[in-house]
């Protein structure tokens, strides 16, 4: 079974090549996905891959500054560039027995309101 650290890693990786389908092969069917700055919440995979695949668009770049992980967890400290600026971000992972995630908890350093267009794609909390 791939480690936690290998896991976040590669689902990093995926992100930053916006390589949606190798991003997909990483998250369980019923994945559920939470931000609590935009009080977001986002339920299954396919509405995960296009919360991501259409929600950010623009030029923007993920760095992985650390991953810490346990047997089936892992929070990692990125580094979002985008034109505009610089950002960590801090996201938690719980991965199932398979090692595949299943939930995911994003933090952002100030509360913000999402985005219109991927409005279809959440649940606000």
């Amino acid at each position: 079974m791939i480690s936690a650290q290998d896991v976040v890693a590669t689902y990093w990786e995926a992100a930053d090549a916006r390589d949606w389908a190798r991003f997909g092969e990483l998250l369980v069917d019923d994945v559920v996905y939470e931000a609590p700055q935009s009080r977001e919440r986002v339920r299954g995979r396919d509405a995960y891959l296009r919360f991501n695949a259409e929600g950010f668009p623009g030029e923007w770049r993920i760095a992985v500054d650390r991953i810490v992980a346990g047997e089936r967890g892992a929070v990692s400290l990125i580094r979002l560039t985008e034109p505009s600026g610089e950002q960590l971000g801090i996201c938690f992972f719980d991965l199932d027995e398979a090692g595949r995630i299943a939930r995911i908890a994003d933090f952002w350093p100030e509360p913000y309101e999402p985005p219109a267009g991927r409005a279809h794609l959440t649940e606000r909390f």
